[in-house]
């Protein structure tokens, strides 16, 4: 396992985990912008193994919320995420000693970079969901019984928020009606964590992960191999579709990014349409009218040649793209978990039905 992240791993990291957002998580280039000046003024991160994270440690989890369209747009300083963390501190009145990703995607995969940098406090090599998630109550530590908050939401102007609820969906509420009002995106730290909770309340290695799906497809792309099958076999899943990109339906409400692409098959899928609904991430994944993939398995969007990852708010008409399914995290498959992110809280009207990449029905 990398034990630090330099500024050279920086991009494989971000292009990993921007593919393990499944279209969410907002721009990656961004973040890494304020993860490469973090590190060049404060240096390296130590990325930290979860069972070498201390049970006395406390930890918390941050990133940026919002509709990642506008994040692209309202760009933050950079400091946001560090004013955050020290709000919870002074509310929980303990020093926080390590901090954690909330999502493996996009900006939020390099942010927590650049807060772990500007802190001086060590990232660990998890996170939150294992991929992205739409909705703040959407992580693990909700399946262990761990509240969100205190939760502290800052803006790019400065503005500081602390949010204490009854429960994590009301947490979710109070957070996106706030970041409403910041301007669609604001940056958090919330779920206080003891070290003890770290086995059960993340997914491990998730940041290692991303390292690995990024450096299978940048050596892909050197040994002018296939960078779509690197990046399924990296990922333990599969290519199932290829096309060009004939409509794109987007808008923004209630601070996401929601909407419906329609994709033309190309090659041996040419005849065949697959359309993908999202709401800041790929949520279900239909080959006609049968849905193939569902959340919260994992709907992953590449350019067809490059194998660059294509977020849901870059999807753009005439693009060739090519569409990855891979298995979520098991615990995402419990009762439990596919209460707050199966395709039923979602509002469709069809069961989970898990993804595998053996099944060569889908």
């Amino acid at each position: 396992m990398t034990d630090m992240i330099t500024l050279d791993l920086l991009p494989t990291l971000a292009l990993g985990a921007t593919i393990l957002g499944t279209g969410g998580g907002g721009d990656p280039y961004v973040g890494r912008l304020m993860a490469e000046q973090a590190i060049r003024e404060c240096g390296p991160v130590p990325l930290v193994a979860p069972e070498d994270v201390p049970d006395d440690a406390v930890l918390l989890l941050c990133g940026m919320m919002g509709a990642p369209a506008v994040i692209v747009e309202k760009l933050p300083s950079g400091t946001e995420i560090a004013q955050a963390i020290t709000a919870v501190a002074q509310m929980t009145g303990r020093a926080v000693t390590h901090l954690v990703s909330l999502e493996a995607g996009g900006i939020n995969s390099v942010v927590p970079v650049a807060a772990a940098a500007r802190t001086g406090l060590p990232l660990v090599d998890a996170d939150g969901m294992g991929r992205a998630f739409p909705e703040l109550q959407m992580l693990l530590p909700t399946l262990e019984g761990i509240s969100a908050t205190p939760m502290a939401l800052v803006d790019d102007k400065g503005n500081r928020l602390v949010i204490d609820t009854v429960d994590n969906r009301s947490a979710e509420a109070f957070a996106r009606g706030a970041t409403v009002q910041m301007g669609a995106s604001a940056s958090l730290a919330f779920y206080p964590l003891r070290g003890d909770q770290v086995a059960r309340a993340l997914v491990p290695r998730t940041m290692s992960l991303a390292i690995a799906i990024g450096r299978a497809l940048e050596t892909a792309r050197c040994a002018h191999d296939d960078p779509i099958d690197a990046v399924a076999r990296a990922m333990q899943g599969r290519a199932l579709f290829t096309g060009k990109v004939v409509d794109v339906l987007r808008r923004t409400t209630a601070g996401f990014n929601r909407g419906v692409a329609t994709i033309e098959g190309m090659g041996s899928d040419i005849g065949t349409v697959m359309t993908l609904d999202f709401q800041n991430e790929f949520l279900i994944a239909r080959r006609g009218d049968r849905p193939v993939v569902t959340t919260p398995d994992l709907i992953c969007l590449l350019d067809a040649l490059s194998g660059e990852p294509v977020t849901a708010e870059t999807l753009r008409y005439g693009r060739r793209v090519a569409v990855i399914g891979a298995p979520c995290f098991e615990r995402w498959r419990s009762p439990e978990g596919l209460a707050i992110v199966g395709p039923g809280y979602f509002g469709y009207g069809f069961p989970y039905r898990p993804f595998s990449p053996d099944d060569e029905s889908v």
